[in-house]
């Protein structure tokens, strides 16, 4: 049954609003999985977080459209297509990497993934993509960076040269 011209309108606008709440955009082959394996990919995206639904591609370009800046992800709007979105940027490559692991399976194949204004082409790019840190992993990479000089100056004041004298002591021998 085709859809009405209201359902439609619908359609692009929920697919509006999940772009508008995730930076991340995904999308992928997933043409020849079964509907267990299509199930069960789909449970894996869920389980981490990631939204992911067949769309038709017109109202993924409509929606794009609509909000502006997807301009190159357009040319891999064809063929059968499912689109992963996430506030991680990684996340989804990781969940078809993970489930394309230990397997002799071809597909989900990545078409493009767009993060952040950038666009990443082909199914060679899953590797790179899923390699990238994640929000808290760089998070936490800048707070150890900036508690590492407080620790040399914390393990310098426990050190021999702890009290006022001990410092007083190690700076004149420095000077000799």
């Amino acid at each position: 049954m085709p859809m009405l011209k209201e359902q439609k309108g619908e359609m692009i606008d929920e697919i509006v609003e999940k772009l508008q709440n995730n930076s991340t955009v995904y999308l992928a082959n997933y043409s020849g999985l079964s509907v267990a394996e299509a199930t069960d990919l789909r449970n894996k995206f869920r389980d981490a977080g990631v939204d992911f639904k067949v769309y038709k591609n017109t109202f993924v370009r409509l929606a794009m459209e609509r909000l502006g800046g997807y301009d190159g992800i357009f040319e891999h709007l064809n063929g059968p297509t499912a689109v992963a979105m996430s506030s991680e940027p990684s996340l989804p490559a990781k969940v078809m990497k993970g489930y394309l692991q230990g397997k002799d399976r071809k597909l989900p194949e990545l078409k493009a993934a767009f993060i952040d204004g950038a666009i990443y082409g082909g199914a060679d790019q899953l590797d790179v993509l899923a390699n990238l840190k994640g929000k808290k992993e760089v998070i936490g990479d800048v707070i150890g960076l900036l508690l590492s000089p407080m620790a040399n100056v914390v393990g310098a004041l426990t050190s021999a040269g702890g009290t006022l004298a001990g410092a007083i002591k190690t700076l004149a021998d420095r000077e000799n």
